[in-house]
This record gives structure tokens, sequence and C-alpha cells, in this order.
């Protein structure tokens, strides 16, 4: 049974950031320890929202008390996501030295939200800054997107070979493991969106079909389900093929119902056992 420690946003209503992570995980078996770095009402996608930012002292002190009841050294890995702030992002890197330091083994996994195609960097001053220049050499495995992808290495993602060449760069500032998530290249098929997972040396891809529906939290929810199985199963591979085929089940399901959020309580199955299994691909 993993123990992971997830430090990022939380929503009463909706499933993004730590909403969208932990049930997932916990599904599946891991122990999860959250550390929510705001509490807001809902996603801040509706436009209106409530509730507060948490500063990160409080972060800190959270993870310290974790440290205080001697639970670092069973901590297999850190996940993160949306910091809120650079203040927030250097909180969440104490921690994960914290746990590395407590278990050498331990792995984080830093999902570097800066931005996305059409819509630019949307996060607020210096936090991609710190994520290019501090997140990323301490972190095992990162999960862009591919507008992250192209700002984090200054260069431009349109093929196969410049996605590698990109995923290469990105590996050589620190992390071994990067899953490039919405990934469309010139090869791929119309009406399918793709991911690119790298390691060792080595690719894999995979595409699945794109569906008619715009959602919040999906991201966060296949970065927390590919640190799983890439923990469990060592290879990034499995954990590609694994969370790829379950998160499109669940936006499948997402789809069918015409739900404005993830239906990440009534498609937890496909977490279990995906209803369509997509196989990745050495390229």
């Amino acid at each position: 049974m993993p123990s992971i420690l997830s430090i990022q946003s939380w929503v009463a209503y909706g499933h993004v950031g730590n909403a969208s992570a932990i049930f997932p995980l916990q599904r599946l078996g891991a122990e999860v320890w959250g550390v929510h770095t705001v509490q807001f009402s809902n996603h801040t996608g509706y436009g209106a929202w409530r509730g507060q930012v948490f500063g990160a002292e409080l972060i800190a002190d959270c993870v310290q008390g974790i440290e205080e009841r001697g639970a670092l050294p069973r901590c297999d890995a850190v996940l993160s996501g949306y910091m809120g702030s650079a203040e927030i992002g250097a909180a969440i890197l104490d921690a994960a030295r914290r746990v590395k330091a407590a278990n050498p083994a331990a792995l984080w996994c830093c999902d570097p939200v800066i931005g996305d195609v059409g819509r630019g960097v949307f996060v607020r001053p210096g936090i991609p800054e710190f994520l290019r220049d501090q997140a990323l050499p301490a972190a095992d495995i990162v999960t862009p997107n591919q507008f992250e992808l192209e700002w984090l290495t200054g260069l431009r993602v349109t093929t196969l070979a410049e996605a590698k060449a990109a995923v290469a760069a990105l590996q050589a500032r620190g992390p071994r493991c990067v899953l490039v998530t919405s990934l469309r290249l010139a090869d791929t098929p119309e009406g399918e969106i793709g991911m690119l997972a790298g390691e060792d040396g080595r690719f894999w891809r995979l595409a699945t079909p794109m569906l008619p529906l715009a959602v919040n939290g999906a991201g966060d929810a296949i970065a927390a389900l590919f640190l799983l199985h890439r923990l469990r199963s060592g290879a990034a591979d499995v954990a590609l093929a694994a969370a790829a085929s379950s998160v499109f089940g669940l936006l499948r399901r997402t789809a069918e119902a015409g739900s404005r959020e993830i239906l990440t309580v009534a498609a937890q199955e496909e977490f279990v056992a995906p209803t369509q299994v997509f196989a990745a691909m050495r390229c």
C-alpha cells in the first residue's frame, strides 16, 4: 500500500486538485495524506467562487506535523499540482526535500501547471520561473501538457521528433520520467488526442478519442494515476497505458451524462478496471 503526500488545491463542490486526485488513489489502495493549498467552494472555471488561498506557512506547518508523527520514512511519493504562488511552491519543494531525506527512494511527481494552448500562461507571476528553475531540478516525474513542455524547454513541439527532443531537454534539467498530456502533433489523427511518456532514453505514445466535453480536473487525475502506476510497476509505459485508459473511461462516462463536473465517484470502477484499454506503443 503506497503512501503519497498530495499537496494541491481543494474544492468542496466538484473535482479538481486534491478533490480529483485523492479519491482515485484511495480507490486503488493508496494511503494519501492530503495537504490543501486552497479551500474553495468550486473550481475557478465557473468564473465565480468563494473560499481562501492558504499561506505557504500553513503547508509547511502541516508537513512538519506529519514529520513529527514519524511518518515521512513511510512516504513513497510527493504529488503536487497547481501551486497558487511561488511561496507555496517553495513550501512544496521543502516538503519534497524533507520526504527524500527521510526516504531516499521516495519520488516527487510535479505537475507543472503553467498554462495551456489557446489560453497561454494563466498562473501568477513567478510560478513558471519557479517551476523551471527550482522545481524541475528536484522532481523525479513531471507531467506537463504540450504548452507547458514548450514553455519549460523553449522548444517548439509540432512533430514526434520535436516532442522527443523537448522531453529529453526536460530530462536534462533533472526529472528522469516525463509524461506529456494533451499532445496534438502533425501525425495525430483527427478526432484524437495523444500522450507521450519518456524514461531512460525510451519513449512510448498512445492516443485516445477526443470527447465532446469541457471539464476541469482530468489532468489532476491523470498525474495522480500515472504516479501510482509508475510506483507499482516501475515502468513508464505501463503507467501511461493504465492512467490514460482510466481517465478516458472517466471522461467518457462524464460526457455521456452531460455533466459539468467529472464523475470521479460515479465512474470509480474505471480506475480499477477500465472499460476500454489503450496500449502504449514504443516510438
